[in-house]
This record gives C-alpha cells, sequence and structure tokens, in this order.
C-alpha cells in the first residue's frame, strides 16, 4: 500500500514538471527565422508608374553678349588726352527676358582710349580753310554702370561704327483718314508712337543743352585757326557688352507660358535694334533686314513677347542719292515674327519710328518710307558766299578781304589784304561762292544711314493668315 503511494506521487511530479515546461514555452514569442522578402511585382509596377512632381521651370535673367548699350554723355569734353575719362548715362532701358534691369538715367563711365591723326592731305585742306587743327577722331570705351540702387555693375565694352553723334528720333507722319472701326489699330499706333518720341526726350532731357550763349561761344572757338576739340554734350554711342550680364533666374508661370508667342494684338508697337546696317548707297531691294526686340512686348499683364525675340524684313524700295543734290531714300518692311519657342509668325510691320542723326535731316512718310532732307540753311549760305563774291569788286583793301574770307577763309583774306590787285579779290570772291552753289545745290546728296544697334519703333498690322488649303476630291466626287 505504501509502496503504491510513492508510485503515484512519483506519477503526478513527473506530470506536473512536464506542465510547467509547456507552460514557460508557451509563454515565450515564437521566433521565425527571416528569410529574404520577395518584391511583389504589382506594388513594383505601381510605384514606378506614380507621376513625379516636375521641377518649376525658371528662365535665366541674362543680358547676352552683344547687347548694346545705348549712353548719352551728359556733359561737354573737352579732349585733353588718352585714358580721359568721360560720364554719361543709359539712354534706352535694358531688359533681360521680361524684366527691366538696366532703368534709363543709370551712370556710365568711361574713358578716352585713342586719339587718332589726321592725314597729310586732310591738314592742308583744313589749313587752306583756315583750319590748323583739324577735329581728330576719337574712341572711347564705357567699363562701369551704376544703377540707382547703388550697385556698380563692371562691363567691358566696344563702340559700334556710326555711333558718336548727336542723335534724335523722328516719328512717321500719320495718315490723313477718316475714323472707321478699322481705325482702332491706327489710333494705338498713334499713342505708341508719341509714348516712344516722350520717352526719348525724357531721356535727353538728363543732358545739360548748352545756352545760346554757350553755343554762340563755342561757335566762335570754331572759327579760330588754332582751337580745342570737344565731344558735344547730347553725344549718343552704341556700346556693345563683350560678356553677358547675369541677373538671376525667374519661375516661369503657366499664364506666362501659355501667352508666350500667341499673336500680338493689331496695332501694337514694339521697340527693336537693327541687326543689319542699312544705308541708301549700298543697299538693294529684296536685301533682308533683321531687328531684334529690346523691350518686351505685354498686352496687359500678359507677356506676348519676351526681350530678344527676332523680326525679319526686307528693303522695298531703296533710291542712293544723287548729283543735283537729290537725297537718297530707303523703305524697309517687316514680315516675320520668331518668338523664342522658333515658330515663326506672319505679320504686316512697318518703320513707324527710328533714331537718325541730326544732321541727315531725316523724314518718314505714313509708310515708314525715309528720306533725307536738305537743310533750308544752304539758300543762305549761298546767299552770302555769292554777297560776298559781289563785294569783292571794289578797289579798296575790305574789298578784296571780303573777297577772299569768300574763297579761302584766313588764307584768302591774308592774300586779299596782301596783295593789291582787285582781279585777285574778285578770283577769290567768284571761288568762294562758285565752290558754295556746287556744294549745295550740284554735288551729291545725302544717303539715308541707319548704323546697326539704331533704335527702331516698328508697327504690327493684321496678322496675316495661311491661305486656306483646299480639301482633296473624294474618290467618287466629280468635279463641277
Amino acid at each position: 500500500m505504501v509502496k503504491g503511494r510513492i508510485v503515484f506521487k512519483a506519477v503526478v511530479a513527473v506530470f506536473l514538471w512536464y506542465a510547467n515546461i509547456g507552460s514557460a514555452q508557451a509563454q515565450e514569442p515564437l521566433t521565425i527565422p527571416a528569410s529574404p522578402a520577395e518584391p511583389d511585382p504589382v506594388l513594383t509596377h505601381r510605384s514606378d508608374a506614380q507621376p513625379k512632381a516636375p521641377p518649376p521651370q525658371t528662365v535665366s535673367l541674362t543680358v547676352p553678349k552683344g547687347t548694346p548699350l545705348q549712353v548719352v554723355l551728359d556733359k561737354e569734353v573737352k579732349i585733353n588726352k588718352v585714358g580721359q575719362p568721360i560720364h554719361g548715362r543709359t539712354a534706352e532701358p535694358v531688359y533681360a527676358f521680361d524684366k527691366l534691369v538696366v532703368p534709363v538715367g543709370c551712370e556710365v563711365t568711361g574713358k578716352i582710349t585713342e586719339i587718332h591723326g589726321v592725314s597729310n592731305g586732310k591738314r592742308t585742306l583744313e589749313a587752306l580753310d583756315a583750319d590748323f587743327t583739324p577735329a581728330r577722331k576719337i574712341e572711347v570705351e564705357f567699363d562701369t554702370i551704376l544703377r540707382p540702387d547703388g550697385t556698380q555693375i563692371p562691363i567691358q565694352t566696344v563702340v559700334t561704327p556710326g555711333s558718336g553723334q548727336v542723335i534724335e528720333f523722328v516719328t512717321a507722319a500719320d495718315q490723313d483718314q477718316k475714323k472707321t472701326v478699322k481705325d482702332v489699330a491706327s489710333e494705338k499706333s498713334k499713342e505708341a508712337k508719341a509714348e516712344a518720341k516722350r520717352e526719348w526726350d525724357d531721356a535727353m532731357a538728363q543732358v545739360e543743352t548748352p545756352g545760346k550763349v554757350h553755343r554762340i561761344k563755342r561757335y566762335a572757338i570754331a572759327q579760330l585757326p588754332i582751337h580745342p576739340q570737344y565731344i558735344e554734350a547730347g553725344t549718343v554711342y552704341f556700346a556693345e557688352l563683350q560678356s553677358s550680364l547675369e541677373f538671376g533666374t525667374e519661375p516661369v508661370t503657366p499664364e506666362m507660358a501659355k501667352s508666350i508667342g500667341s499673336p500680338p494684338p493689331a496695332g501694337s508697337s514694339v521697340r527693336t535694334r537693327l541687326v543689319t546696317p542699312l544705308s541708301s548707297a549700298t543697299a538693294t531691294k529684296g536685301e533682308e533686314v533683321d531687328a531684334v526686340l529690346s523691350q518686351p512686348l505685354f498686352d496687359g499683364d500678359h507677356l506676348i513677347l519676351p526681350q530678344g525675340s527676332l523680326m525679319k524684313g526686307s528693303v522695298v524700295q531703296v533710291q542712293p542719292a544723287r548729283f543735283m543734290s537729290r537725297n537718297g531714300q530707303l523703305r524697309v518692311v517687316f514680315h516675320e515674327l520668331v518668338p523664342p519657342d522658333g515658330l515663326e509668325q506672319k505679320i504686316e510691320a512697318s518703320l513707324e519710328g527710328v533714331q537718325s542723326g541730326k544732321g541727315q535731316d531725316l523724314k518718314l512718310d505714313s509708310e515708314g518710307g525715309a528720306e533725307a532732307q536738305t537743310p533750308k540753311i544752304r539758300y543762305l549760305q549761298v546767299a552770302i558766299a555769292v554777297g560776298l563774291a559781289a563785294a569783292s569788286s571794289g578797289d579798296d583793301g575790305l574789298n578784296r578781304v571780303e573777297g577772299g574770307a569768300g574763297g579761302f577763309k584766313l588764307v584768302g583774306m591774308v592774300l586779299g589784304a596782301a596783295v593789291r590787285s582787285q582781279p585777285l579779290g574778285m578770283a577769290m570772291g567768284a571761288v568762294g561762292a562758285s565752290r558754295s552753289i556746287y556744294v549745295h545745290f550740284l554735288a551729291r546728296g545725302r544717303d539715308v544711314v541707319f548704323p546697326k544697334n539704331t533704335a527702331m519703333e516698328i508697327g504690327i498690322g493684321a496678322r496675316q493668315e495661311p491661305p486656306p488649303t483646299a480639301k482633296p476630291l473624294a474618290p467618287d466626287a466629280v468635279p463641277q
């Protein structure tokens, strides 16, 4: 009996021991050896197919190499030596894409880089005309722009040929026509011409214009046999940049991307600079002409054409200057517009305003044709020369001096006073009168000259739509 109890207790103890082990194992977390995860091909395909947000588009605000700065000297400069500093101001704004980066009126500094000599032939002719210090060609360059915020921009420039003269802005004559609905575009064109002329006058207002007394003084000094040389206030230089200017970037909004390159509204007017130099003496009919937008075109708040857009045109009429004082004529039209996207648009555009040297006395007709004009002062100059010739027929020394003045100024005056000869005085007077008549009425007239980088106002008319394409006939159709 006792032995049976002992066996029963042993069995129970073994059972409890196994039960405790199982309970402990049940409480421990079940660990499964990690195996390499295989990618789900469906999930992988879905991940790659999800669109990624595109990076924001930006445009660089760069003024490219070759862009001209129009610099007007705001003060008279007396020529002394190479290296002499000069000072001017910007006469035209400078844009990068659609942003104004250099406004009108910014100070520009530079220096005289070279003073050319005078050939012996020219020096002799000028000496005969009582001028022993003939004008010499002056080379300049500009090296710094000072913006209104005080920022100094170092630049390297080369002045292009044809600049370095006093310039005026000439606008085309207005057409005389009755007011109709179609004339709305014409009214916009007139307003644009007036605005362009006003802006140019405002730019020239920063020049210290000499008064009448100063001009008389300068004229008197110029008549002396030995006199200093001056660069006149208001002289304009086209200074091309030799390296680009960077002004950061700006984002391209969807609205901007949508409006760029859209057709300009009828009657729009754009500011351009001439890429192709033109002269009525050398241009030929049909010759291609290119101009680049120097300022962007907006339609309200929408950018239509950024700075740098290209306009293509051609010479449609040209007449070189001829003898008998007949002046040159030149007519240019623009027919293609190339925005930055490169998609050409057919347009009708003509010259509405242009920069011109004051010496040309340029005139633009209502269709943009340019013709040089002969100054009316020529009649007065010829009358003076003829009057001096008539006075030389007298017997006294004063009459001989007057005749010499009509011939070769100082040299003629000295000969007329020194040589007691009435025929000599009459001969000198006749030489002066004949030369004046030849120069003003018989010699070759003036040509129309537009140097490279000349500023132009171009009016855009109605956009030319391509002719409709004829639809092909159906196979069973019978033409009528």
